[in-house]
């Protein structure tokens, strides 16, 4: 075919070709009769044939940390990995502690899940930067299934509830079997996922309902942290709105407040702030972020110096044994009640982790893997649960100071879980001292980034509102009904977002721009000017078996009722020659015959159905795919089943996909009524076609 290209005045261009239908297209763009892909059976082969090559690429892929560390620069890296490390490794005491409360378990189980978890995914994981460990919204995920399955109430010794004591021992052993069940089986779920290569699953967490979950969570947290800010005990909630019982609880208890606690709190807090804000202040001129762990070491030497929990009765964290445990298989007993709360950890735990990882990919250049991040993410978990370990993700505050203190691999993680070990080994005794109204406060400080968020409402309100209701009512149901089922309810709602545009999308009708190609929406642009006679018809979604009817519909309203009343009827169409077929009996005026559609007989006899339409013009550039319903929906549109009388003629056109023509041609939808001819290229190639058979229909005369 003869195509002619020349560039114009202005920096436009002109083309002069014929009108390409799809059995043009496929003798032009010489389209393959055969498939390029390798069938099932070479599929299968190529999968179990074993070669050192491919033995080499798997071991690789699955084990990363022996593609770089051969080859890792201790000129270039370990200088910065070993301050990086050193930072990560001071923060990862205090909130190891602090998140191990959270979790409803004793501190120390915090620093255990900073440091197995860390070595693991060292070995397994794809992202040079994120710090891998305890996280507050995972944390009180954990404790929120802990203290349900494990209340204080069942294990009260010498009395009831209201006289006797609580067996803490029973108590805090029983809900670490719970939490390491829990994190296995998360574990479990995430490597399944990772290896079935369904990486992609956290693609349906949308950037607004994390980030409102993760919101909501913060709140959560604030809320359960308020008993050691205030040195009450309010009573245990569980189940929708226990956040509101709880918090009217603790306000309920506020004449209670221990003052030596408070007043401890209120100290802490305000060192933290002001450290977190030089911090903040003057990050480019410190060689590395002041540690607020000094907070820990005075708190503590205060504490134990000045006989406060023997004085004031503060609350302490308790002894804190040194070593390590030998390592112990979880209790599959609980499998059964924790299921869905493990899977709701392992999908949270993964999302966040993802959208850290590849955030830093993207800022310094490399590449992270989704489903090789879920099986390490998967390892660390079902690994670190035979170490009393419980559930782990990255953590922002350390995953930002692991990067901005120039740490380059993930070697700084192996340092700073040798500095967790040492504290575990060798002075983790010496914290037994430590307040947990300290912690809290750290605990609340590390909140801040979370509550930062809420600044997405402003913004989701001026940018994008279906958005905007995916976060608050994420917020919401979390906030309402607890992490579980906010959670549920939240994913639920989005994928009804999804569903609801593309079941209610856009119907436009189209004119032409005279002077180009180009054919607009005729309500948006005033000079896209309806061609008389010819209906040109878009959806912007996929047609498909939950819109199809209200495709047909809207096909059938705007053929049978809408004229040219708007004054959209074309007057310049004569001198359009922007792109025409090259036969010379149409030329230059193509457009000009198209006004002798509109004869007083015709005209009359349009009005009589209500419209002038002879031909409609189905754009279907936007579909992606059809099923049973779009083919026998089109069908009947095609044949002129379901339109009025004067409509005689409907054409398919748009760049359609190539596997979408081959879904028509199985599904049968091509026959001799309905001729693959009557599909073109764009929307240009069916008008000019149209206008050609209307010319010689009408004995126009050649130029």
């Amino acid at each position: 075919m003869d195509i002619e290209e020349r560039d114009c005045s202005g920096g436009g261009y002109f083309v002069q070709r014929k009108v390409l239908d799809e059995l043009c297209l496929d003798e032009v763009a010489q389209k393959r009769t055969w498939s390029t892909k390798p069938t099932l059976s070479e599929r299968v082969k190529e999968s179990l044939r074993c070669s050192v090559p491919r033995l080499k690429r798997t071991a690789l892929s699955w084990v990363p940390v022996l593609s770089w560390l051969p080859y890792y620069s201790i000129r270039e890296n370990a200088i910065g990995d070993l301050i990086s490390g050193c930072s990560v490794g001071i923060m990862h005491l205090p909130q190891g502690m602090a998140y191990a409360l959270l979790a409803s378990l004793r501190p120390v189980f915090g620093l255990y899940t900073s440091l197995y978890p860390v070595l693991v995914y060292f070995i397994f994981g794809t992202s040079r930067h994120i710090s891998v460990g305890t996280f507050a919204v995972i944390s009180i995920m954990i404790g929120s299934v802990t203290e349900r399955l494990a209340p204080d109430s069942n294990f009260i010794v010498n009395g009831t509830n209201q006289t006797g004591s609580v067996d803490l021992d029973a108590r805090d052993a029983y809900r670490v079997q719970i939490a390491c069940s829990l994190t296995v089986l998360a574990g479990i779920f995430q490597i399944l996922l990772g290896v079935v290569r369904f990486g992609f699953v956290v693609t349906y967490l949308s950037e607004p309902l994390v980030r409102g979950y993760t919101t909501g969570s913060a709140c959560h947290v604030c809320v359960s942290q308020l008993k050691y800010l205030f040195g009450v005990t309010p009573a245990r909630f569980t189940g929708p709105f226990s956040l509101i019982y709880t918090l009217v609880d603790v306000c309920r208890l506020l004449p209670e407040t221990k003052v030596p606690e408070l007043l401890v709190s209120l100290v802490a807090l305000f060192v933290l702030i002001v450290v977190k804000e030089i911090n903040a202040c003057y990050r480019q001129k410190l060689p590395m972020p002041i540690p607020i762990e000094i907070v820990i070491i005075a708190a503590t030497i205060i504490t134990h110096f000045c006989g406060l929990t023997s004085k004031y009765s503060i609350d302490v964290v308790g002894e804190i044994p040194s070593g390590l445990k030998a390592p112990q298989a979880p209790n599959a007993t609980f499998f059964s009640e924790v299921i869905g709360d493990a899977f709701a950890v392992a999908i949270v735990s993964y999302a966040i982790n993802i959208s850290l990882g590849k955030t830093f990919a993207l800022k310094h250049g490399y590449k992270v893997d989704s489903n090789q991040e879920l099986v390490a993410l998967g390892l660390c978990n079902t690994v670190g649960s035979f170490f009393q370990c419980y559930s782990v993700t990255s953590s922002l505050s350390r995953s930002l100071v692991q990067e901005s203190t120039g740490g380059k691999t993930q070697v700084a993680g192996v340092i700073s879980s040798i500095i967790v070990l040492i504290t575990v080994l060798k002075i983790g005794s010496l914290f037994s001292d430590l307040p947990k109204a300290v912690l809290s406060t750290i605990v609340f400080v590390n909140l801040k980034g979370m509550f930062m968020q809420f600044m997405d409402v402003p913004m989701l309100w001026k940018t994008n509102k279906v958005d905007l209701l995916v976060w608050l009512v994420t917020f919401t149901s979390t906030l309402l009904l607890n992490l579980d089922l906010g959670l549920a309810v939240a994913i639920g709602f989005s994928m009804l977002t999804v569903i609801f545009r593309t079941q209610v999308p856009r119907y436009s009708i189209l004119g032409h721009v005279t002077g180009t190609a180009l054919y607009l929406d005729t309500d948006t642009y005033k000079e896209a000017k309806e061609i008389p006679g010819i209906k040109i018809f878009r959806s912007s979604t996929t047609i498909y078996y939950a819109n199809a009817e209200m495709y047909l519909e809207a096909l059938l309203t705007e053929t049978s009722t809408r004229g040219h009343s708007k004054g959209q009827v074309n007057r310049a169409y004569q001198n359009d020659t922007t792109m025409s077929d090259s036969d010379s009996d149409t030329g230059s005026h193509i457009f000009d015959s198209i006004t002798q559609v509109s004869k007083p007989g015709g005209e009359k006899k349009g009005k009589a159905c209500g419209s002038s339409t002879h031909s409609i013009i189905l754009d279907i550039a936007t579909t992606s795919f059809v099923d049973t319903v779009t083919v026998k929906t089109l069908k009947n549109v095609c044949v002129c089943q379901d339109l009025p009388l004067i409509v005689m003629h409907v054409f398919l056109c748009g760049q359609i996909l190539a596997c979408v023509v081959e879904q028509l041609e199985t599904a049968g939808f091509f026959s001799e009524s309905i001729p693959k001819s009557r599909l073109f290229v764009t929307i240009h190639d069916a008008v000019l076609h149209k206008s050609r058979e209307r010319v010689k229909g009408s004995g126009g005369t050649h130029m």
